[in-house]
């Protein structure tokens, strides 16, 4: 997970909150203290640690508690509140009105600008939209053949010339063919530190192309220096956001993620992953949710409609209300799982999941098993998939052979399929209407019941 040792501290915090028979001035300042202690550990700037604390800390012992809260209940919400806050507040979002909307990167050498390039092309065009990238990095002998293999690799064409020295006729020569795409984004060249020559090249470019967004890119192991660098590019190029890059492998990522929040550069995406898809939106109290182990429902539903389409998702929810369910249907869902990302990571969007404490050891055993079940359906034939009752021991072992497998996996395969089958029954003829609403509930912050006791 992002921030995982920021997150399991904040969780293991609230959970002692949750347990305890008393909210009195003692437990406050236990878990402001708690709270204090896993922020510095994130890198988070000490001054903006101790007033955040301290807005807590005010709110929680003179506010009048709402009657429909416990004090318990509502010294939790303060908490995710003031954290939301801290990180910004509400999401900042790309507006692809335009046609096209043109989007420039900036950034220092090593921040994974043209990497983000790719996640981003393949961000928007998952969603609908005509993409192209632009390389306009000069300098960098590697950088268009980097974002070709990207756009090859995400089906979105890529726009350059090595032989070319000036980006502004780079840009010029293709500005005719770019005007029939949605979404238009263009990879600038970085330097090792922000000069005179990056400002003044950033500038030209910025006023040929007049991007509708320019986005800051930088890599979350800079911690709270990301102020300094968001405020300098901020004044030199005015820049509409910062996508923060490496946040799953640092503990500097808290120290990035406030400072931008505090240079007032709104922080649009964050990179979680090496993968060209580890690119998410960033939504501050999605983000907050997640790490208090309450889940992140709107993140969720954004994966799943990259893994499946409508039309799909459709066709799932009519089986279901029929009751309907077969091997060929489990084998759907376990390809959507794939498509939406590695376990652990979609399971911490599950609202509540968070706060199982499930090993990390147990997650990745599932992976392995979702690997071992996808082998063993490619073993089997329609008729077994579409009837999994008429598989006898003899059938098992040859589907084991098949797949390379064991024939007890193979039983397990199937008892999860019965398990499944169980739960779709129990939405045999439910109405569509009240299911939404049962989700809705489901997937809803505001009680925060995960943590009463």
């Amino acid at each position: 997970m992002v921030l995982d040792k920021l997150g399991e501290s904040l969780r293991n915090t609230l959970q002692k909150v949750a347990k305890s028979i008393f909210v009195d001035d003692a437990l406050v300042n236990e878990l402001v203290k708690e709270l204090q202690r896993a922020l510095l550990q994130s890198d988070v700037n000490v001054k903006l640690v101790f007033e955040l604390s301290q807005r807590i800390k005010d709110r929680v012992l003179k506010e009048e508690v709402p009657g429909s809260l416990t004090k318990r209940d509502y010294l939790i919400k303060v908490v995710y509140d003031e954290l939301v806050k801290f990180l910004g507040g509400e999401e900042s979002q790309v507006d692809t009105s335009a046609r096209p909307t043109t989007i420039m990167l900036l950034g220092l050498f090593g921040s994974g600008k043209t990497t983000t390039a790719g996640k981003l092309a393949r961000y928007f065009s998952k969603r609908g939209l005509r993409t192209a990238m632009v390389q306009l990095d000069v300098y960098r002998p590697a950088a268009l053949d980097q974002l070709q293999q990207l756009g090859k690799n995400i089906g979105v064409p890529v726009f350059g010339n090595k032989n070319e020295k000036d980006p502004l006729k780079i840009y010029r020569n293709f500005e005719s063919e770019l005007k029939k795409f949605d979404v238009v984004i263009v990879d600038t060249a970085g330097r090792d530190a922000l000069s005179t020559d990056l400002i003044n090249e950033l500038k030209s470019v910025a006023a040929a192309i007049k991007p509708k967004e320019n986005l800051l890119v930088i890599s979350a192991d800079i911690g709270q220096a990301a102020e300094k660098q968001a405020t300098a590019f901020h004044d030199a190029c005015r820049i509409t956001g910062v996508i923060i890059t490496k946040l799953e492998g640092t503990a500097k990522g808290g120290g990035a993620l406030t400072a931008c929040a505090v240079s007032g550069a709104p922080v649009k995406f964050i990179g979680v992953g090496e993968k060209v898809e580890d690119l998410e939106k960033f939504n501050p109290k999605g983000f907050v949710g997640r790490l208090l182990g309450m889940g992140d429902i709107e993140a969720l539903l954004e994966k799943a409609k990259e893994a499946i389409t409508e039309e799909e998702a459709k066709d799932i929810s009519e089986k279901f209300l029929k009751g309907e369910f077969t091997l060929l249907d489990l084998y759907e869902q376990m390809q959507a799982i794939k498509k939406m990302g590695p376990i652990a990571k979609v399971m911490e969007m599950v609202p509540g999941f968070g706060q199982l404490k499930l090993p990390k050891d147990v997650l990745e055993v599932q992976e392995a098993h979702l690997k071992k079940w996808r082998h063993a359906m490619d073993s089997m034939t329609k008729k077994e998939l579409e009837d999994p009752e008429i598989l006898t021991s003899g059938r098992i072992e040859r589907i084991a052979k098949g797949a390379g497998i064991s024939a007890g996996e193979v039983r397990d395969l199937l008892k999860q399929y019965r398990q499944s089958k169980k739960v779709v029954k129990m939405f045999k003829g439910s109405d569509p209407r009240k299911m939404q609403q049962m989700l809705k509930k489901m997937g809803g912050m505001k009680g925060m019941e995960g943590f009463k006791a």
